[in-house]
């Protein structure tokens, strides 16, 4: 027995079965494979954007030394300078950035 347009009830029920499939596999991909895509690409652009900030900030650091030794303690030309005050400064501006931060800790289990 055809169906009309020249299909027969086996062609009918393949084309079914192949929609069903579709379906379920297009479902399970929105649900599954989508969202552990973007959170694979969040982690990957976090981890590349931490050590890109880890980079900038040790060249910053490199750069404030440089510039403490050349200008602001006047170094000359082949000179020793007094990279040991330049050491105590950038010290000190860290550890006073390490005590703020630490005054503003919160203690465990306090929200």
């Amino acid at each position: 027995m055809a169906l009309p347009g020249g299909s027969s009830p086996s062609n009918a029920w393949t084309t079914e079965v192949v929609d069903t499939v579709d379906a379920v596999v297009t479902t399970v991909r929105d649900k599954a494979v989508v969202p552990l895509t973007t959170v694979a690409r969040a982690l990957v652009y976090g981890v590349v954007a931490g050590l890109m900030a880890q980079v900038v900030l040790l060249l910053l650091g490199i750069a404030a030394v440089r510039a403490l030794d050349v200008y602001a303690f006047d170094r000359q030309p082949g000179q020793q300078g007094h990279i040991w005050a330049v050491d105590l400064a950038v010290g000190g501006i860290f550890t006073l950035i390490g005590l703020l931060l630490w005054t503003k800790r919160r203690p465990k289990g306090t929200p």
